[in-house]
């Protein structure tokens, strides 16, 4: 077969099967171009099977954190279904993807292509996986706190095993004294989790964030029957209250309605003042 007729199958097999350029290829060159051999080829290896449900939607699964040395990452995989994230193929694959997470400091191309315990490459286990299971896998997010600047901490919301759950929260915080006032980063992350915040600050947040936002308050007012003047003005009111709901420190602190985060950090400074240098908060399947 000459390379241009192998190119031309690849990219019907391809189209046919949703299978990757490499797949396509090995499987054309074991059947000697014969694309419906090729076809059941790739369903045999499980390939096709995996490749077709990657169309499906997976806004189930695990979100995991893993900490060391002062370092931390966290990671979310997402599967189709509740059941499918309490499989223990599937506990167990997150696990050591947690592990190698946290070695590839949140770089997804990285993980993808580290060799896991069996000698394989993530990005393979996940297709040998989903087509064991049945179901669409991915690997949604990833993020990793170095021990530079800062100390990091993270909180679990309703673990099902240590570090294991559907909401995880970290931040990086300056200015902590060990031994002193470390507690207050537990808490904050656990506000975090709580209060899901866009950015620390108002400026930080995305200013398409905020003019759709706007565009929503003034047609609401508007709509009202308000003139476009007075809606104008009570825009302003009403994004501001926004921009303060969603940034951290300007949010009022769960644990004491009186307070916000702001007050709660320079209460609790000692040689330094606290201040946040960075935050995540992981959700399963959020916006998905």
């Amino acid at each position: 077969m000459s390379a241009k007729n192998l190119l031309d199958n690849i990219k019907k097999l391809r189209e046919m099967t949703g299978v990757g350029f490499k797949d396509c290829k090995v499987a054309l060159e074991e059947t000697k171009g014969d694309l419906e051999k090729s076809v059941e080829f790739l369903r045999k290896k499980g390939i096709a099977k995996a490749s077709k449900k990657m169309s499906r939607t997976a806004s189930e699964g695990l979100v995991l954190v893993k900490s060391f040395d002062d370092k931390a990452s966290i990671i979310e995989i997402n599967s189709e279904t509740d059941f499918v994230a309490k499989n223990n193929d599937f506990i167990s694959f997150c696990k050591e993807l947690s592990e190698i997470n946290f070695l590839s400091k949140g770089n997804i191309e990285k993980l993808n292509n580290s060799k896991m315990k069996n000698n394989l490459l993530v990005k393979d286990n996940l297709v040998n996986l989903i087509a064991k299971i049945g179901e669409k896998i991915t690997i949604r997010r990833t993020k990793f706190f170095d021990n530079n600047t800062g100390t990091n901490f993270f909180y679990v919301h309703s673990a099902i095993e240590k570090n294991i759950g559907k909401i995880i929260s970290m931040v990086k915080i300056d200015g902590i004294i060990k031994g002193k006032n470390e507690d207050i980063g537990s808490k904050i992350a656990m506000h975090i989790a709580a209060s899901n915040p866009l950015s620390i600050e108002k400026d930080g947040i995305d200013k398409t964030i905020i003019e759709k936002e706007l565009e929503i308050i003034k047609a609401e007012i508007t709509n009202s029957g308000k003139s476009q003047e007075l809606a104008d003005k009570i825009s302003k009111g009403k994004i501001e209250k926004f921009l303060n709901d969603n940034s951290l420190l300007n949010q009022i602190w769960i644990m004491d309605p009186k307070k916000k985060v702001s007050d709660v950090l320079k209460e609790n400074s000692l040689e330094k003042e606290l201040k946040v240098l960075d935050f995540a908060k992981f959700k399963v399947g959020e916006g998905v």
